[in-house]
């Protein structure tokens, strides 16, 4: 079964009820497997970079399967490098991402960007406990 947008909106929405828990102002994406944008919401007063930071970091951890924590603990490795040049540098190796995992299957990851490395992950990580 593949993500739907429905599902894309209760994850981006999740992430953003965390956000709002802890009292930060992220942004929140959802990408499918192949790492292209499902739904994406920014909070007021985000900052503009977490634009672009949830959404490399969405890709990272479809791309992998895996949080972009992983990713980014393995950054200078060849594999990474060329998964960052596969994708023209849309993907960001560094924590705020977890994939979304069905049966075995990654169907696509949630990405966050704005807080710390930390908030983004836990934003994320309630973002995909939605489902």
């Amino acid at each position: 079964m593949a993500l739907t947008m429905a599902e894309a909106n209760r994850i981006v929405a999740g992430a953003i009820a965390e956000a709002e828990r802890l009292g930060i102002k992220i942004s929140a994406a959802v990408v499918d497997s192949g790492g292209r944008l499902v739904a994406f919401n920014r909070m007021d007063g985000a900052i503009w970079g977490g634009v672009y930071g949830s959404q490399g970091k969405a890709v990272a951890s479809a791309a992998f399967g895996r949080p972009s924590v992983m990713i980014e603990q393995r950054y200078d490795t060849s594999v990474t490098l060329r998964g960052i040049a596969a994708t023209e540098g849309h993907m960001i190796p560094g924590q705020g991402a977890v994939p979304i995992m069905r049966d075995g299957v990654c169907e696509g990851a949630c990405g966050v960007g704005g807080g710390t490395a930390q908030e983004d992950e836990d934003c994320a990580n309630a973002g995909v406990g939605k489902l």
